[in-house]
């Protein structure tokens, strides 16, 4: 079956889609101490870092025609790369619970003011459904769908700008962040969609074009999310972006944003889980896999409600940081392809080491955060280990 292309600009509403997100502006209310310049700085330094990586991750997948997990065997060979495919259907999984979650307790808040009752478990369930039948409908389907709703997102985000930055002077935020972890925070939501971001790019009619637009919109549309929730606890001292909308009126705009905004980023994540499943195995069927996540998320978001957000973008940032940063040797630098054999031992090595760097870098302040300094270690010592290889079997 040949799989439909996607054009640029249905790219690019894929990656709005992505961005215009609850955990976006999460992210950001956690920021609020620095005040809004260092805010504002961080935001922008984390993004260039993030999506720089994220424009590279996305090119090798357009230019192969390959899934996210089937890239990650050119460095990594078949088997080596399962425990990627493993770890990020997992992560996927965890990402689709939490989702639903910050939707759920949104929609919850809203739906209490106007009917008296939170009914959270119901959004959680009502969620689930619309992300199935996103699932059902398709990627490359959705085209006039997806135009209707970022455009409806497009207009309502204008308006919750408005309200958040309107009338009051910035006041200070409780709580202490240092600058370089703000900017790593800033890296962190991209960084958590490297390991999704060829399931889309590897579809495009026109993949430079395609990665390159959908790169320039995430930058955008995240930043603009991120200093929402940092205005939010700024200029109006609340960080619940649903009890800025009852304050304001607006509680039906609100509970259209956090509702749409969820489904079509969350959809990507039980997409993109279907599609690691599939490179695991041929015996999976890459939507009944998107379904399966979809259901497990739900049944979590209910359940067994996740927290430790922070702590989960970072340990995403210590798994997949490292990975991509041997990827992007190998295929822009080394010009190395492993996909033939079973598992590539330096590598692995390699990742195993830049994920005990990244750890060990969380307890350092550094202005830029720790995914650029590991990065840059991790190529560094690629290059290295492969002159080395080079000449010991010359030899």
């Amino acid at each position: 079956m040949i799989e439909k292309k996607t054009s640029v600009f249905g790219s690019s509403l894929i990656w709005f889609g992505a961005a215009i997100s609850i955990a976006e502006i999460m992210t950001g209310t956690i920021l609020a101490p620095l005040g809004m310049k260092k805010g504002i700085a961080a935001i922008l330094l984390g993004h260039l870092i993030g999506c720089a990586l994220f424009y590279f991750a996305g090119l090798i997948g357009g230019e192969t025609g390959k899934s996210s997990m089937e890239t990650a065997r050119l460095s990594f060979g078949q088997k080596g790369s399962l425990l990627f495919s493993v770890l990020n259907v997992i992560q996927l999984a965890g990402w689709t619970a939490i989702m639903i979650i910050g939707g759920a307790r949104a929609a919850g808040s809203i739906s209490a003011s106007l009917t008296g009752a939170d009914m959270e478990w119901l959004w959680s369930l009502i969620i689930g459904g619309l992300i199935l039948v996103w699932i059902l409908i398709g990627v490359t389907g959705l085209g006039k769908i997806n135009t209707v709703v970022m455009s409806a997102l497009f207009l309502l985000t204008i308006i919750m700008s408005v309200i958040v930055f309107k009338g009051k002077s910035p006041g200070l935020a409780e709580g202490s962040i240092s600058f370089g972890a703000a900017v790593e925070l800033s890296v962190a939501m991209p960084l958590s969609w490297l390991p999704v971001i060829s399931d889309y790019t590897r579809t495009a009619q026109k993949p430079r074009s395609a990665t390159l637009a959908s790169t320039v919109t995430y930058f955008i549309a995240s930043s603009w999310m991120y200093l929402i929730g940092m205005g939010a606890a700024v200029y109006t001292a609340e960080s619940d972006i649903a009890a800025i909308f009852l304050k304001a009126g607006l509680g039906a705009a609100g509970l259209i944003i956090f509702i749409a905004s969820t489904v079509t980023t969350t959809f990507l994540d039980t997409y993109s889980a279907g599609v690691s499943a599939a490179s695991i195995s041929s015996k999976f069927n890459a939507q009944k896999v998107a379904v399966f996540v979809c259901v497990i998320g739900t049944g979590l978001a209910i359940l067994a409600p996740i927290e430790q957000f922070e702590n989960f973008l970072y340990l995403i940032g210590s798994v997949f940081a490292p990975m991509i940063a041997v990827m992007i040797a190998d295929y822009f630098l080394l010009k190395q392809d492993f996909s033939g054999e079973s598992f590539n031992a330096r590598n692995l090595i390699l990742w195993g080491v830049g994920f005990l760097i990244y750890r060990i870098f969380m307890r350092i302040d550094t202005p830029v955060g720790n995914t650029l300094p590991v990065m840059l270690i991790i190529i560094l010592l690629s290059v290295i280990t492969y002159q080395f290889v080079r000449r010991t079997q010359t030899c």
